[in-house]
């Protein structure tokens, strides 16, 4: 069931939640139609359940790139490359966001405990930073994790619209640069 879920999720970073029919969906999943709403539901429902998976996912691939490095400078940066060679994949957390902003608390209860992860996280590795003397001391550890994933955010919008990898790239470092 994860395989069908997974291959929800890449309908709907594409397509969205309203630009994605039942059809593109039990196609990609490989299921009958009636075998969609006996396991998932509605669409609704499965939009949910793929965006709480995708939530997961990622936030856990974060994690473990900002945890990848044995410098926390360098993790944070590892974090940065992911989000920047990942940036022509839609992300479905953004996309929910610009499709329903903060409209819908399911949705938003999804992405604010996958938030929650990944800004402790993030805190973590900006304070062993600054006591490694890579990041300014002067910087509030929650600032730069909220920074940090607004740029992410910036960089997944810029690919989607085009930006090209040197572009993308040039958002990263500049976002490196904020932190000295």
């Amino acid at each position: 069931m994860d395989l069908a879920l997974d291959n929800a999720v890449d309908v709907f970073r594409e397509h969205g939640f309203e630009g994605t029919s039942a059809e593109m969906l039990v196609r990609a999943m490989g299921i009958g139609r009636q075998s969609l709403y006996d396991t998932f539901g509605d669409k609704w429902q499965l939009y949910r359940d793929a965006l709480r998976r995708y939530a997961t996912v990622e936030t856990h691939a974060h994690v473990i790139a900002l945890r990848s490095r044995e410098r926390a400078l360098d993790g944070i940066r590892a974090m940065i490359d992911r989000v920047i060679d990942d940036a022509g994949n839609a992300c479905l957390g953004v996309n929910s966001t610009c499709e329903f902003g903060a409209s819908r608390p399911d949705l938003e209860e999804i992405k604010v405990a996958a938030g929650r992860v990944l800004h402790g996280a993030i805190c973590e590795r900006v304070r062993e930073a600054q006591a490694q003397g890579d990041v300014s001391a002067d910087l509030v550890p929650e600032s730069v994790a909220a920074f940090l994933e607004a740029s992410f955010s910036g960089i997944r919008i810029a690919a989607r619209g085009g930006g090209d990898p040197a572009q993308l790239r040039m958002l990263g470092d500049l976002a490196m640069r904020a932190l000295r």
